[in-house]
């Protein structure tokens, strides 16, 4: 069961930590041994700070990729993992304790995963075995919503798109084992290969059942079947940005007779979803294509299907050979090159499924009170640039900036963790019982879930636990959220001086906040409804500088022959571009208000100015396997760190002034682009 949070996210896939002492080790303070010197930075920005990074750099075997985010994420799993450690060894602990040390204990211990087989997955399948209808099948399917695999559809609570204090039920398209509906629709031999490697994996997972090869085969074909119809009927991920393309409010009676073969009155009944007469429906051609799959498939097929995402769910928690299974299939997606070490996978399930019990351990040994307030000040500072840029701009018009200061105004701030702590008493985690206690968690989370609807909004719930890398904006809740965990270096250091400091986090908070005038942002007003809050001639000045964003990335080329997709990564592009605007706007605030003539000293040679364009490059050094890149481009709404480097660069003229660049070099744009 999924809970959406309507966000523009900045996902930290691909950051580096800038700071260390030779150009490949990571750690706190400023490193030029990773600039290349060789390199004009007029002529190739990300390459003049990252090549001697790139050329000493290695990815881990156990990684896709690496990077800034990735480094950050790994030390932090460490301090994890001394925490859990440390939890479930102990005599006297604490309720919180016991439940995060138990959780976590179940999970490392792999000689009783592997003894017990199949068996701990096995009461589940005979649940589904004994379903002797297809409206039996929707109660099963109900079940296993709950649990945590989510075949066929999705259902979950988020607010309304248009009363956005108030949470209403969503139904929306899914069911799809592949990344995304391409997978399973384009014939290029990229896409054909990995569908032979998911039909590979569904064929061995269902031998491991105790099928013989020739069953294990159809029922691969079964489930590739259906899931590409399902992929079929599904919306793409270019059309989804648009949240009016996902805006279909209708009657519980209307939805019920759209999709018939659904039984959704039943499957209501079954999640035991408070009393409702309206919800979203996200992507209704998905309901009503796929209600013709539900009554052309025979039952058997449907019920393999459906299997089949119990199995691949429960895959990297059963044994050894089912693991090995699960690995090769993200083998083929990532290129990742040997599997994460177990305890490094099991922190990661614990912060899954108790990720503010363990998040309050964690903010108790890094995160303290000063570092919120450190960073509120920062906060403050390019909420207050952002406002002077909008007020600035020449296209736009007094009535919407007077309406855009009101949102910007409205931003909620959250810092570091909530101010209220989730009560997790109702969970119950047995120790040695990792594959219930995964199952348990998923249904207390989806419980959660299903009782808001009806409800008002919570404002002070967190769609991120605190030790994620990594910070997001929510249209629907008009807010951005910074996670402890990615408040450290290279993102923030206090040992660093300012303009090193707004190239890092500085950009990070100005990417958040622009994310609220993006294309999908924009589209929502200060109480998080979705409102067109603009004139008619702004909203189309608007769209033509956007285009000429989504425009100048679709030209750049990822991988091989693949170009970016400039509409999927508008809005990532758009935040790039005005945040790195507006930090360095502060940051020049700072500058102008010294009176010691200090802050404007060049450091290790360089300016204020060019250290902040440094520090904000080498936030995206990056390195990927080539699959990872391939199958980044088709579902992500990021672009790589070159290009979210280089792009962002060729269209500053304030770039371009302290690097001394001149018209015709290519970190010179002859048509520079934008928004904010």
């Amino acid at each position: 069961m999924r809970f959406s949070i309507l966000t523009a996210t900045f996902f930290s896939l691909l950051m580096l930590p800038l700071f260390s002492q030779s150009p490949n080790d990571l750690g706190p303070g400023f490193n030029v041994a990773t600039i290349d010197k060789t390199v004009d930075p007029c002529v190739d920005f990300y390459q003049y700070a990252c090549g001697n990074w790139l050329k000493a750099t290695e990815i881990p075997p156990d990684q896709s990729a690496w990077a800034s985010f990735v480094d950050l994420r790994e030390r932090n799993l460490a301090t994890l993992r001394g925490i859990l450690e440390k939890a479930s060894a102990g005599a006297q602990r604490s309720a919180l304790d016991q439940k995060i040390g138990d959780y976590y204990g179940s999970c490392v211990d792999e000689s009783a995963a592997n003894r017990q087989g199949l068996g701990p997955l096995k009461p589940e399948l005979a649940l589904l075995a004994a379903a002797q209808d297809k409206a039996a099948l929707v109660d099963v399917i109900a079940h296993i919503h709950l649990i945590g695999p989510n075949p066929l559809f999705n259902f979950y609570s988020s607010s309304d798109l248009h009363n956005s204090g108030q949470v209403i039920a969503y139904i929306d398209q899914g069911g799809l084992s592949l990344p995304d509906r391409d997978y399973y629709l384009k014939d290029d031999e990229k896409m054909v290969g990995l569908r032979k490697a998911l039909s590979e994996y569904v064929t061995t997972v269902f031998t491991l059942t105790g099928q013989n090869a020739e069953q294990a085969a159809e029922s691969a074909k079964s489930v590739l079947r259906i899931e590409t119809e399902l992929a079929k009927a599904s919306m793409d991920r270019t059309a989804r940005r648009d949240p009016k393309n996902r805006d279909h409010k209708m009657s519980r009676t209307d939805v019920a007779a759209l999709a018939p073969n659904f039984y959704l009155d039943r499957y209501f009944k079954d999640i035991a979803a408070p009393a409702f007469t309206e919800l979203n429906v996200s992507n209704p051609e998905f309901f009503k294509q796929v209600n013709a799959v539900l009554a052309e498939e025979p039952l058997d097929s449907l019920k393999t299907y459906v299997s089949w995402h119990l199995l691949n769910g429960a895959a990297p928690w059963l044994s050894q050979p089912f693991v090995d299974a699960n690995f090769k299939m993200q083998q083929a997606l990532t290129g990742q090159k040997e599997i994460r070490a177990r305890w490094k996978r099991c922190v990661s399930l614990v912060d899954g499924g108790l990720g503010e019990a363990l998040g309050q351990r964690y903010v108790e040994e890094t995160f303290g009170a000063d570092g919120k307030a450190r960073m509120l000040k920062l906060v403050a500072a390019l909420e207050q640039s952002l406002d002077q840029d909008i007020q600035g701009l020449e296209w736009m018009s007094p009535e919407t900036k007077q309406q855009a200061k009101v949102k910007l105004d409205a931003i909620r701030n959250k810092i570091g963790y909530p101010d209220v702590w989730r009560d997790y008493s109702a969970l119950k985690i047995v120790p040695g019982d990792l594959l219930g206690n995964y199952f348990r968690a998923g249904e207390f989370e989806s419980k959660r879930q299903v009782a808001k609807i009806g409800k008002p909004l919570d404002r002070k719930e967190w769609g991120m636990t605190p030790p994620t890398v990594n910070a997001y904006y929510s249209g629907s809740y008009n807010e951005i959220v910074f996670p402890a965990g990615i408040l450290q270096p290279p993102f923030f250091d206090k040992t660093m001086d300012d303009a090193v400091n707004f190239g890092g986090i500085g950009v990070v908070i100005g990417h958040e906040l622009t994310h609220g005038f993006d294309d999908q942002g924009r589209k929502f007003d200060a109480q998080g409804n979705l409102r067109d809050w603009w004139t008619e001639a702004d909203g189309k000045e608007f769209e033509k500088r956007a285009s000429c964003i989504a425009d100048e990335y679709s030209s750049f080329t990822a991988v091989d022959d693949l170009k970016l997709n400039g509409r999927l990564t508008l809005g990532e592009n758009t935040a790039d571009n005005g945040g790195a605007r507006v930090s360095l706007m502060a940051l020049e605030k700072i500058l102008a208000a010294d009176t010691t003539g200090k802050a404007g000293e060049k450091v290790d040679g360089y300016t204020p100015q060019q250290r902040f364009f440094l520090g904000f490059a080498r936030v995206w050094c990056e390195k990927r396997r080539p699959e990872y890149q391939r199958m980044l481009v088709s579902i992500d709404p990021h672009s790589p760190g070159r290009f979210r480097t280089n792009g962002v660069m060729q269209n500053m003229p304030e770039f371009q002034k302290a690097w001394g660049c001149k018209a015709g070099q290519p970190m010179v744009s002859a048509n520079a682009c934008r928004v904010w």
